[in-house]
């Protein structure tokens, strides 16, 4: 059985040819060796966490700002079509309302529009017109296809174009719509008569004593 020499401590093994200052420093040197790649690996790992963290917001938002683009787009297709079904409602509601309105012409043109009738017929117009109910057609204005229905037609000497020359019905429109077209008679200029301004210019040299051309 061995005895432990009193008095010695035992030590670490230190290379032969170097201090154990210097062991200890070559043993933190490659700790720090095999510390950096582990921290490398943790970097990478981070920055393509975020990379994946930056993508996804991307695609949220572009899915965000498309929902945002579509529910715009809804709210104008839902508003267009409030108004035009209130428009068709106005003027179906208008349109059966014609035929009082002509009457109410008719007795004003000729002079039965008194008393309690009167302020009946003028409260309807009143509360029509509020309603965007516009009349025209009037003697005298060009004969326009798109907003007026010939239902008479003659020859006129001192017309120079198709002219209104009777206003049978009323037209009426709300705003730019024409509900019905004006009910008129209408005048051409006689056939081979010559334009207004070929005769002024006739009579122009007549009375100046020119002479005749040829």
């Amino acid at each position: 059985m061995s005895e432990e020499t009193p008095g010695f401590e035992e030590k670490p093994d230190v290379p032969a040819d170097g201090t154990p200052e210097e062991t200890e420093a070559a043993a933190s040197a490659d700790k720090a060796e095999g510390a950096a790649p582990a921290g490398d690996a943790t970097d990478v790992a981070l920055l393509a966490q975020l990379d994946q963290a930056r993508k996804a917001l991307e695609e949220r938002t572009a899915d965000l700002q498309r929902l945002q683009a579509e529910y715009q787009n809804y709210r104008r297709r839902v508003e267009r079509d409030r108004v035009t079904v209130k428009e068709i409602a106005v003027a179906s509601l208008l349109t059966e309302l014609l035929p009082v309105l002509d009457d109410i012409g008719r007795a004003r043109d000729h002079g039965e529009l008194v008393g309690g009738f009167k302020s009946v017929a003028e409260s309807t117009e009143t509360i029509v017109a509020k309603m965007g109910l516009q009349q025209f057609g009037k003697e005298g204005e060009p004969f326009d296809p798109t907003i007026h229905e010939a239902l008479m037609h003659s020859y006129a000497p001192d017309v120079t174009e198709t002219t209104c020359v009777a206003i049978l019905q009323p037209g009426y429109r709300i705003g730019e719509r024409t509900i019905r077209p004006a009910r008129v008679a209408v005048a051409e200029p006689q056939p081979g008569a010559a334009p207004a301004k070929d005769d002024a210019k006739s009579s122009t040299d007549e009375e100046s004593g020119a002479p005749e051309e040829g």
